[in-house]
């Protein structure tokens, strides 16, 4: 049988779909019970699975605290996930996908301009709104920061991140997942639409995190029958 190699990012263990298809109702049993998957694809199917280090592994590691998760869990990160950082000066990226990510990341920017633009031109035109009512502006200051501005803000800030994280990749993590797959030929494992959209665009195998530990599930699911058919395989020969 093939042996697969898997190079995952965070969401590949904290995605709640994922955590929630083994049964788990918090993100730390999530985690643990993911985490079994991978030691049984190791053990029985030969499946290896890395993370970044130490970028990726610090994430994860962070999200252990911070949820207040038991020990157990980095220990099974640190026993099954294997760690290995990218080499960053070997890994050959194409030009055109250098290219294609500053083209793409210029129509971005300039959606995050737009949006800027029509923020701005709310918050002049209900200010002007209000001031034509004769209003004292001046003395509804906290009222118009509280209920005015800050709900424009908070639209704002709404669209700018949909605007600019959408489909890029905005941190070193999401980098050094997909160099340490296209230097070990592994499949991604993520959530991150960013990183799907580039893994696609380095012919790179992609698998969504939610269906990662159900693809486990299945082979170990079908472990007896491959292993009869490779004694048969073997007694052919």
């Amino acid at each position: 049988m093939l042996r697969q190699r898997f190079v995952l990012d965070t969401t590949a263990l904290t995605d709640s779909f994922a955590w929630e298809s083994e049964g788990a109702s918090s993100i730390c049993e999530g985690m643990g019970a993911i985490l079994d998957r991978v030691a049984d694809g190791r053990l029985h199917l030969g499946i290896s699975c890395y993370i970044p280090y130490p970028s990726v592994y610090n994430e994860i590691k962070d999200f252990v605290r911070h949820n207040n998760c038991d020990p157990r869990v980095l220990s099974k990160v640190d026993t099954w996930l294997v760690k290995k950082s990218p080499d960053r000066y070997q890994v050959k990226v194409p030009a055109k996908i250098f290219y294609e990510y500053v083209d793409y990341m210029r129509s971005r920017i300039n959606k995050g301009m737009n949006i800027s633009e029509e923020a701005v031109w709310e918050s002049v035109s209900k200010c002007i709104s209000l001031s034509r009512e004769g209003t004292d502006l001046s003395a509804m200051k906290d009222e118009i920061e509280r209920e005015t501005v800050g709900g424009i803000v908070r639209k704002f800030r709404e669209k700018y991140r949909a605007a600019l994280r959408y489909g890029i990749l905005d941190s070193a993590p999401d980098i050094d997942v997909l160099l340490l797959a296209k230097e070990l030929d592994a499949a991604v494992v993520s959530q991150d639409l960013g990183i799907q959209r580039w893994a696609e665009q380095l012919g790179l195998r992609f698998m969504e995190s939610r269906s990662f530990p159900i693809m486990i599930k299945e082979y170990m699911n079908a472990l007896p029958e491959l292993y009869i058919e490779e004694k048969e395989e073997d007694r052919m020969i």
